[in-house]
């Protein structure tokens, strides 16, 4: 056979592993040889040239001998290979996030995207298209860089779709979505650098990029991405664009450095495959020739500009800039939100022990809501000319939110805020630095924005990995809070009422795995035109939960999924007085979407306590409560699977409407766990105000008795 990356002859893969395992040290040199070159490009590309590259390749290879003499299928090598450095990378990738949600930043080189990827692109004298796609691949985040890294592996023939897919762990199916989706963000991204590169640039573009420092990070790659998605001058620059698969092969291979070669053949040539003094010598020599060629004074090396490649000189990078003295930094409490948990040191060991959204919320049962120190600070008598901190807070959210870095903590002082315009929220935080806006603790800062016009929300967000708790904000004259795309993002403790169109809504494509827990929404839209307490609609994105929510007193739906065609999960929350409890479906849509519904409770609701609104799909209900609502299940399109669920006293004689595809067992209407009793009809407590922990009052309301079906109101021992 021929090996597609170097054009020279090798032995058959199975053969040369078998040959390996038995100790041949010629046949572990050429096996290691041979796919080396694959391992460094994928690793290379997704890393994005940092100079952990060398090291993260080197521990690829030794996972690799070590594993060796477990490998299965022999003829599966190269696939195998390409799911260890896949693997390795993500492995890479958690460990420096855990770092910096540690508080100890991982030092980097100098950024090859700002400092000298321009004078790369120069030198190979690239043009047109091939030039503009090496700078948008550098718009794409960590995970589109790593499937980006395996595509090209595949478009240049060096590994297959299977290979990809193994790699990803997922199926050739699902495999093919994400590298369609990958190649949107990337023509995406390609019309950016075309708008950008415009001379005279559009007027709108030039007001987006106001303050741009030329990075490509995440703020400034949404922010620049949206203008142009809705401007006709700069969209138009996407017309024409040539298929990237066709520009690739001009980029040329990502080299590896010489040293790293030449390690695997002194490696091999100096350890036995089997046994611990093997591994180890491997490791000593790869290390070795590794830092013998990354830090050699102008020596030549491989840069990635985004996941495409090119050799340049480059001088070593300057030492770690020091951090100023400390008598130079304002003193500040630690932050914290509410109380968070201890950490064990094994806890924290762990690769895996990336922190989940909900970690920046998790506190002690029955603490109260709230933080005790903040990076910034913002009072109803600060000023905006102040410095943000305790001493001389700041006057308004904009302010605020417009000098927050991430990892950095905002917290509002008590009392009410009259802002003269919207805020909007478009710094990102990261999954291990999240950026926190709540009130100060034993605080209710207030929000009055009824002096702001109706086509103004009162704030805007459109940032991801955000923690925003204990807000009170009303009397808007159009919506109070709008997160529109946004990902991982925890609200908590809110009280969003009084506002003309909704409290809440959560909504468009990338709307993924945010949480809203332990609020309130009232009191929206009321009246016939009606609004909505709590929305996740018109969009798109798994993950999203809802869990611990009242939605009471709202014109139209207390919580509204309408348009909204990802699942959503809603547990533990109760909709009650509105026009409609919960609705399911809609928004004009036809959508068929699986939404799951657990111990939700919706009462006295005018018209339907659960609607699907026409939607087709799969919705799974389980352990709900309808109480004298017009009608308690209208469920008339979906095929919905119902077990546990009760319907009872609705105002005109429908417990249930069902379709003929729905799914119906061990429900009040199936007689199932005998007839359903309620503890107490009255819904006094479960109306009561929150524990200052802001979690559901304790209520024996609609509380079903024995192994009754319906609703587990407040589940002893469980927080929300």
């Amino acid at each position: 056979m021929t090996d597609s990356g170097t054009g020279r002859a090798v032995r058959d893969t199975a053969v040369l592993v078998g040959e390996a395992r038995r100790g041949d040290t010629a046949a572990l040199e050429e096996l290691l040889s041979a796919h080396l070159p694959l391992v460094y490009g994928i690793v290379g590309r997704a890393l994005n040239g940092h100079t952990d590259v060398d090291d993260l390749v080197q521990e690829v290879m030794l996972r690799i001998v070590r594993g060796l003499p477990s490998l299965r299928e022999p003829e599966r090598f190269r696939s195998w290979a390409v799911s260890i450095a896949y693997r390795e990378i993500q492995q890479h990738q958690r460990r420096t996030a855990r770092d910096r949600f540690r508080g100890h930043e991982v030092e980097e080189v100098a950024d090859p995207l700002t400092d000298f990827a321009e004078r790369t692109v120069a030198e190979l004298e690239l043009t047109g298209q091939r030039r503009d796609l090496a700078r948008a691949a550098r718009w794409l985040d960590a995970d589109d860089r790593r499937l980006l890294a395996l595509w090209w592996e595949e478009e240049s023939g060096r590994i297959g779709r299977a290979d990809v897919a193994g790699a990803l762990g997922l199926s050739a199916r699902h495999t093919a979505v994400r590298v369609r989706r990958m190649k949107l963000r990337l023509e995406e991204a390609r019309t950016v650098v075309g708008a950008l590169a415009a001379d005279p640039r559009c007027p709108g573009l030039a007001d987006a990029a106001h303050g741009w420092d030329g990075g490509t990070g995440a703020l400034w790659r949404k922010r620049l991405t949206r203008h142009v998605r809705g401007c006709p001058q700069c969209g138009a620059r996407g017309a024409g664009l040539v298929a990237p698969e066709k520009l690739l092969p001009g980029l040329g291979l990502l080299p590896v450095p010489g040293g790293l070669a030449d390690g695997v053949r002194h490696t091999v040539e100096a350890s036995s495959l089997l046994g611990q003094s093997a591994t180890g010598g491997i490791r000593d020599l790869l290390h070795h020739v590794t830092a013998t060629s990354v830090t050699a004074s102008a020596a030549v090396l491989a840069v990635v500009v985004g996941g495409l490649t090119y050799p340049v000189w480059h001088s070593p990078a300057p030492s770690p800039r020091a951090a100023p003295p400390a008598a130079s930094r304002p003193a500040q409490p630690v932050p914290t939100v509410s109380a968070p948990p201890s950490r064990t040191p094994a806890a924290s060991a762990s690769p895996s022990a990336v922190p989940s959204p909900e970690a920046a919320v998790v506190r002690r049962a029955g603490a109260a809501i709230g933080v005790t120190g903040a990076d910034i600070y913002l009072a109803p008598d600060g000023s905006d000319d102040g410095d943000g901190s305790r001493a001389r807070p700041y006057a308004t959210l904009g302010k605020a939110v417009s000098a927050v870095r991430p990892g950095q903590v905002i917290a509002m002082r008590g009392g009410t805020y009259r802002p003269a315009e919207g805020a909007s929220l478009t710094t990102d935080g990261t999954a291990g630095r999240r950026i926190t806006l709540s009130n100060y603790q034993g605080e209710q800062p207030v929000i009055d924005a009824s002096g702001l016009p109706a086509t103004t929300w009162a704030v805007t967000q459109q940032a991801d990995h955000w923690t925003v708790q204990g807000l009170e904000i009303r009397g808007s004259a159009s919506h109070a809070y709008v997160c529109r795309g946004c990902r991982d993002t925890v609200f908590r403790g809110l009280s969003l009422h009084d506002n003309a169109e909704s409290g809440l809504t959560l909504r468009d494509a990338g709307t993924e795995g945010n949480t809203v827990l332990d609020s309130d929404f009232y009191a929206n839209g009321p009246g016939p035109a009606g609004g909505v307490g709590l929305a996740v609609k018109f969009g798109s994105g798994g993950g999203n939960t809802i869990r611990g929510c009242r939605a009471f007193g709202n014109g139209a739906d207390g919580i509204d999924l309408g348009g909204f065609t990802s699942p959503v999960t809603v547990s533990g929350s109760w909709s009650y007085r509105n026009g409609n409890g919960f609705t399911l479906g809609g928004g004009h849509t036809s959508a068929s979407v699986a939404h799951v519904l657990t111990d939700d409770a919706a009462w006295d609701n005018a018209g339907l306590g659960f609607n699907d609104e026409g939607n087709p799909g799969a919705i799974r209900l389980t352990r709900n409560t309808a109480f004298r609502n017009g009608t308690g299940f209208y469920l008339a399109t979906a095929a919905a699977v119902l077990s546990s669920n009760a319907a009872v006293d609705s105002g005109d004689g429908k417990d249930t409407v069902l379709s003929d595809a729905s799914r119906s067992d061990g429900n009040s209407w199936d007689g199932g766990g005998g007839a359903t009793e309620f503890t107490t009809t009255d819904p006094s407590t479960a109306e009561a105000g929150r524990a200052v922990d802001a979690t559901l009052p304790r209520t024996a309301f609609l509380t079903p008795s024995g192994t009754a079906p319906g609703a587990r109101m407040t589940p002893v021992g469980e927080t929300s």
